[in-house]
């Protein structure tokens, strides 16, 4: 039986998804030797790495907007070469504004281009059965960048310092880039195909909104949109933000070694493909809004605790790892799923994009945030506790249900 061709866009994607988290979560190795080696504080680093999150999350909805127009290939292949440029221009810097622009600006434009707005819209345009299942695998791929990455990039940090370290990502991008070139297409029509799963009676989608900035005034005049952007915020501040960037650190200050504190999160990595590959599972079974309900309720007692696991080590923060790693993205199929069926899957690209770039401005704030409690106390514990306790109460806005009874309309 042939094999359709949804099934290689996906596989490349993954790929593609890859090596954009490895670029991403390379930060969070650089931290202690940036501050050992130059003086910059934990705080004026993690400025930086705020101003990357922003953008990564920022460029989301213009990144759908530009792919509906130029085609996904053309502007995935040209975000992976400024990723494989500005991330190999960096061993070569010497001052802190080169490296806000370097891993602030350029990383963190490119890397939103190829994230997982890419990944929505790749599923929603090549397959009709399985959404939620690809979804949740390349949602994935996000944790599975950060188990092939983080401990590999320690080590070579440790043992050749941490300009190889970025050498090493760099030659990542370049490859993918290559990649993308050769075998991603934009369109199942493209190769004469229908997408995975399509029947005659499937509904043909209609044209998106040419304006991100007409979608998100649509899109914002309901309340699904404010829920699940909100608690979309809370998500990006209590993981790319406060444990994907801060956790190493963390570590480091309760004596962890550093590559001890990377295989903690390759460990959240390994067990967030089986979270995030579950959740779009249950997603295509059950109610997007309950799942996220237990996501988050969880996330806040896992993050609650952490400052005490912290103190433990050994078995309890190895215990921490396979619980929080569970949950890490699992919120990603069941907010793409709403998003869908409350938006339309025609408008699903550019109204999540501004939904993941809630996200990812949620996971500005706590990038820097928490690099300013530990600057300005010494210790990330309030950070945590901050974080877990908002989790949990935003756990139970999915409850609420004036905020899903609104019936969408055509974007016009």
């Amino acid at each position: 039986m042939r094999i359709h061709y949804a099934w290689v866009i996906a596989a490349i994607s993954f790929l593609i998804l890859i090596a954009s988290a490895g670029v991403r979560a390379t930060p969070s190795i650089l931290m202690v030797p940036l501050e050992a080696e130059f003086g910059w504080t934990r705080a004026a680093i993690s400025a930086a790495i705020a101003v990357n999150i922003a953008l990564f999350g920022m460029i989301g909805p213009f990144a759908a907007s530009l792919m509906n127009r130029f085609g996904i290939r053309r502007i995935v292949v040209s975000a992976l070469l400024v990723l494989a440029v500005a991330v190999g221009v960096t061993s070569q810097m010497t001052r802190l504004w080169q490296f806000t622009l370097l891993w602030g600006v350029l990383v963190g434009s490119a890397s939103g281009m190829t994230a997982l707005v890419f990944a929505a819209i790749v599923t929603n345009r090549w397959f009709e059965e399985r959404r939620g299942l690809v979804i949740g695998v390349l949602s994935a791929a996000n944790a599975t960048g950060q188990l092939v990455f983080l401990p590999l990039l320690a080590t070579t940090v440790v043992a050749s310092g941490w300009r190889s370290a970025s050498t090493l990502v760099a030659i990542a991008a370049a490859i993918m880039s290559l990649l993308a070139f050769l075998f991603l297409r934009d369109r199942p029509e493209d190769l004469g195909l229908k997408p995975y799963g399509w029947t005659h009676a499937t509904v043909a989608p209609t044209a998106p909104p040419k304006s991100p900035l007409a979608a998100l005034a649509w899109a914002s005049k309901q309340k699904a949109f404010w829920v699940l952007a909100g608690s979309f915020f809370v998500c990006g501040a209590s993981t790319n933000g406060l444990v994907g960037t801060h956790l190493i650190p963390a570590c480091h200050d309760s004596g962890i070694a550093e590559v001890q504190a990377a295989g903690l999160l390759a460990m959240m990595g390994i067990f967030d493909i089986l979270g995030t590959s579950a959740s779009g599972w249950l997603t295509d079974r059950y109610s997007g809004r309950y799942l996220l309900f237990a996501y988050y309720a969880l996330r806040g007692i896992s993050l609650l605790f952490l400052p005490a696991t912290l103190a433990q080590g050994g078995t309890a923060l190895a215990w921490f790892a396979i619980f929080y790693g569970l949950d890490w993205i699992a919120t990603v199929p069941p907010t793409v799923r709403l998003t869908s069926d409350y938006f339309g899957r025609e408008n699903v690209g550019v109204v999540y994009g501004w939904i993941g770039a809630s996200h990812q401005l949620g996971a500005s704030l706590a990038a820097f945030g928490a690099g300013a409690i530990r600057t300005g106390l010494g210790k990330y514990d309030l950070a945590f506790w901050l974080s877990g306790g908002v989790c949990f109460a935003v756990a139970f806005v999915f409850l609420w249900p004036r905020a899903w009874s609104t019936q969408r309309s055509a974007v016009r």
